[in-house]
């Protein structure tokens, strides 16, 4: 075959330009499966943190000490409360609770309460089963409702934050070995009979 002949023939042009192509249409479908998957996993994380912060509030306090505060005689910003009056946000600096501690702006003996947390846990792993106890933490923060020496209850009804964290993500097409951490996601309700181990 001349060299003429060589340079017009066009039979093997096919194959050459979807060799060429392949590997980029590969990339481009993995990563749109693993963008899938990231984003649904997100919102798994932000709906399993909304149906623990829904659980949070109708339930025993993971801080048991919630239940026994009485702000009758408390004196907040220069103000010291009687029976009846609402209790200021002021009157319950943020404090986080985790499975084993709680910690933060208020003076509790650190304790945090197992069976509430892992309730709210279990709630949680109904959407996201690979939640692990470490990836979970409950904040407590005055919400400016409330009333002191209230008979029927906790006296205080506090903001509470469930927040979920350290969860990694790893791609299953391991592009550039790629992997990444989702989001710190939270979701904040305020706190409403907060007496029960069970929500219906």
């Amino acid at each position: 075959m001349s060299a003429r002949h060589l340079f017009r023939d066009t039979s093997g042009v096919g194959a050459a330009e979807f060799a060429l192509v392949l590997p980029l249409l590969l990339i481009l479908m993995f990563l749109s499966i693993d963008g899938g998957r990231y984003l649904y996993n997100v919102n798994r994380i932000e709906k399993a943190t909304q149906f623990g912060a829904r659980f949070a509030v109708v339930t025993n306090p993971v801080a048991s000490d919630l239940t026994s505060l009485n702000y009758v005689g408390t004196t907040v910003d220069g103000v010291t409360l009687t029976q009846g009056d609402r209790i200021p946000a002021d009157a319950l600096p943020a404090f986080t609770c985790n499975s084993t501690s709680c910690t933060g702006g208020h003076t509790f003996d650190n304790a945090s309460n197992p069976q509430p947390f892992t309730a709210i846990l279990s709630r949680m792993q109904l959407i996201m089963p690979e939640l692990k106890p470490e990836n979970v933490t409950i904040t407590y923060a005055g919400s400016g409702l409330g009333y002191a020496g209230d008979p029927s209850g906790m006296q205080i009804s506090p903001l509470v934050t469930v927040t979920v964290s350290g969860l990694s993500w790893q791609p299953i097409s391991g592009f550039l070995f790629l992997n990444a951490s989702y989001p710190t996601v939270s979701a904040t309700l305020t706190a409403e009979d907060s007496v029960g181990s069970e929500s219906y």
